[in-house]
């Protein structure tokens, strides 16, 4: 297999993986997305669809180095989002800050999900941020894999 076919089948498997892990903790476990959660989910949709366009459409390189700076792109939120959770800096959204009153009055409200608070950790890295070390590291590797040229 060359180079640029491992790169196209890195470009769909990084993001396919990494939203599957992301729906099976939320349907499967009950760990409900916050806001800067959902914004990790939007670049992996778009280099999923950029990976999966490389195999049918040319030039296949352009595709799939797309893909790789959009995987790189939900890492580099992640990021942002685990420094929130680590509070290394303060978050720029409201789900950074407690339930108002009236949302808790409020039933037909969506359940508030904290953006600063990790709902799980591995070792102390929250889901943010192995989204962070795996998303960065793939989409160099599919970057680096696609830039090369016999």
């Amino acid at each position: 297999m060359d180079r640029i076919a491992k790169a196209r089948l890195l470009a769909v498997l990084v993001p396919a993986a990494l939203l599957g892990g992301a729906y099976t903790a939320q349907l499967g476990f009950g760990l409900a997305p916050c806001e800067m959660c959902w914004w990790q989910r939007y670049p992996h949709f778009a280099a999923l669809g950029l990976g999966l366009l490389a195999f049918v459409a040319p030039p296949a390189r352009v595709w799939t180095m797309l893909a790789g700076v959009a995987i790189i792109a939900s890492g580099l939120i992640g990021g942002f989002h685990a420094g929130v959770e680590y509070d290394w800096w303060e978050g720029i959204t409201p789900c950074t800050a407690p339930a108002s009153a009236l949302d808790v009055l409020n039933t037909a409200a969506a359940p508030h999900v904290r953006c600063d608070v990790a709902p799980w950790d591995l070792f102390g890295i929250s889901l943010a941020g192995f989204n962070f070390l795996i998303s960065c590291t793939m989409g160099a590797a599919v970057l680096a894999l696609a830039a090369y040229r016999k």
